[in-house]
């Protein structure tokens, strides 16, 4: 391990010791079932919206998770809102904006230079394989390399700096999520057995932390940071074929995904519906999903954004 890293692990380790009124056309409100009335008064049944997405999940043969939270503290929805459910991947999104934060209390720059070796790459390093022994990688592009390419070594040496998965776990609890737990760290992280509760979040709290992170201007994060969070998921394209493929194509969208053992995949997304409005996130979370194959669990997943898509038109 090379002395620059050692410096920088070692100062990075310190540092981690109400309804909304709803219109819209009839074919939308009939597909999502709304009660009769006054038009402008009028609701979408939530029973519904709770059939589509149960039956998603029927198709899957596992468990489906769900949850919307808008900016503003507008009404979102949800389905096993408050499960817990294996994090996979997801996790790195939250573990950037914790490297994001502890730069700006001045722990490192992320322009610092992180040595490693080959004996510390794991599987699925499609990016920091290239630097090993070598020059290494800075701060920022082992980020960049985590969110937008999910490169696990780099996940794990941005574990390190910032006091291992537990490290992580505390900072999410100074930040307010009490669900939200890391444990291990990759690849073992991503073994997603039915009813452990290691590396786990729920749909609502990995929503809700993550839209405070992107956008709270009171937040952890300063609007530079922000900025550059979202630009990271802007950038990634591992989630084409799940919650974006299914949402209306003039939406921007940018997220992070996890995949895992046991029928697992995940995606978070920060979503623009309007261009300059506020956004909204969505995480959808899948375990056990043994009835279908890869392709099948993307196939629900972007099934699952199209009913996002549906509920948000409605609402509006």
């Amino acid at each position: 391990m090379g002395m620059q890293r050692r410096k920088l692990l070692a100062t990075g380790a310190m540092a981690a010791g109400a309804s909304v009124a709803l219109t819209g056309c009839g074919a939308v409100k009939n597909l999502l079932g709304f009660s009769g009335g006054d038009e402008k008064t009028a609701a979408p049944k939530g029973d519904m919206l709770q059939q589509r997405l149960k039956a998603l999940e029927a198709r899957s043969g596992g468990r489906l998770g769900l949850s919307v939270q808008l900016a503003g503290g507008e009404r979102g929805f949800g389905y096993r809102e408050d499960e817990a459910f294996p994090m996979c991947s997801t996790f790195k999104l939250l573990l950037a904006a914790r490297i994001l934060h502890l730069s700006q209390l001045g722990e490192f720059p992320l322009e610092q230079a992180l040595l490693y070796e080959k004996n510390e790459l794991v599987p699925y390093s499609p990016v920091t394989e290239k630097h090993a022994d070598a020059e290494g990688m800075t701060v920022r592009a082992l980020c960049e390399a985590a969110v937008v390419q999910s490169d696990n070594t780099a996940a794990n040496l941005l574990l390190t700096l910032q006091g291992g998965p537990a490290g992580l776990t505390r900072w999410l609890r100074t930040a307010g999520d009490m669900r939200t737990r890391l444990d291990r760290t990759e690849p073992q992280l991503n073994s997603a057995v039915a009813g452990d509760m290691r590396d786990t979040t729920t749909p609502r709290a990995m929503a809700r932390t993550s839209l405070a992170l992107l956008t709270d201007k009171k937040g952890e994060l300063n609007p530079a940071s922000q900025k550059q969070l979202r630009d990271w998921l802007l950038a990634s394209r591992t989630g084409d074929k799940r919650l974006r493929a299914g949402m209306p194509g003039d939406w921007i969208v940018g997220g992070k995904t996890g995949s895992g053992e046991n029928g697992t995949a995940n995606d978070v997304c920060i979503v623009w519906p309007t261009k300059g409005m506020a956004p909204m996130v969505v995480s959808a979370y899948l375990t056990g999903a043994l009835k279908v194959d890869a392709d099948g669990r993307n196939a629900i997943l972007a099934d699952v954004g199209h009913v996002v898509g549906d509920w948000y038109r409605a609402r509006r």
